[in-house]
């Protein structure tokens, strides 16, 4: 079985998930790059809880966690199998305390990506919460814990965004991106191109360029769970590099 790769996806708006465009298209194509993986452990920005909570029903359900949206955002169902067994493996590999929890399902930050990824929904999926309490570096090590179900056929996959204020949302620029948001996401796009991922580890050093870029740790904690299941000299493929909305970046890495 070959080795998967990590992947982070910059996963922007719900509505990615039913539509054809730039973004969904190179989520597509990295699909059809890599291994067929035989199961997902996705880290969704959006099951952001207190301590790591672990999926583990044999089928779990959609949860249509937004408002606001299209009708047809609504009466998408990603209805793909749990893996009750996979869930097991993944609480032993793990050192800090998980639980076991039903409450959740796949949330918009898992499906609206894997509805492009693997839309005939047939590769089982659980979800691994982000540990609202845990520090970067925590959550970095958890990365590095889960990464021999690499080894396994698994794909780690990380949703959620390099940079995300929504509070600092311009609707009207519909491509690009602030100074300081675009700054933010060369740094984050270089350091992890030359293996420097103590730099992203870090991210905070860069003061207010960081506060502004990261207000709140749910969408960028994700990349550092699956920088924390590579290796600093694993190839790096770049895609979607670029910011929208003014301070959201769809910028996405491929690892391994």
């Amino acid at each position: 079985m070959p080795r998967m790769p990590v992947l982070f996806v910059g996963h922007g708006s719900p509505t990615n998930a039913i539509e054809d465009n730039d973004y969904t298209q190179a989520w597509e194509r990295v699909a059809r790059e890599i291994p067929r993986p035989r199961a997902i452990v996705s880290l969704s920005a959006h099951w952001f809880t207190r301590g790591t909570r672990i999926m583990n029903q044999g089928h779990p359900e959609t949860i249509h966690d937004m408002y606001g949206f299209p009708q047809a955002l609504y009466d998408l169902t990603y209805d793909a199998p749990g893996d009750p067994e996979l869930a097991q493996e993944v609480a032993g590999l793990i050192s800090r305390k998980t639980t076991f929890d039903q409450s959740w399902g796949l949330d918009h930050g898992t499906w609206s990506v894997l509805a492009h990824l693997y839309p005939e929904r047939d590769i089982p999926v659980i979800q691994v919460s982000i540990d609202a309490t845990a520090t970067p570096e925590e959550h970095y090590r958890t990365g590095r814990e889960l990464a021999p179900l690499r080894d396994r056929g698994v794909l780690l996959l990380g949703s959620g965004n390099v940079v995300h204020n929504l509070r600092m949302v311009d609707w009207s620029q519909e491509r690009g991106g602030y100074d300081w948001a675009r700054e933010f996401d060369d740094h984050v796009k270089g350091a992890i191109e030359r293996g420097g991922f103590e730099d992203v580890v870090g991210y905070r050093s860069l003061g207010q360029t960081a506060r502004l870029a990261v207000p709140t740790p749910d969408h960028f904690s994700p990349l550092l769970y699956v920088l924390g299941a590579a290796d600093p000299g694993e190839k790096a493929e770049v895609f979607n590099h670029s910011c929208t909305l003014g301070s959201l970046s769809m910028t996405s890495f491929l690892l391994g």
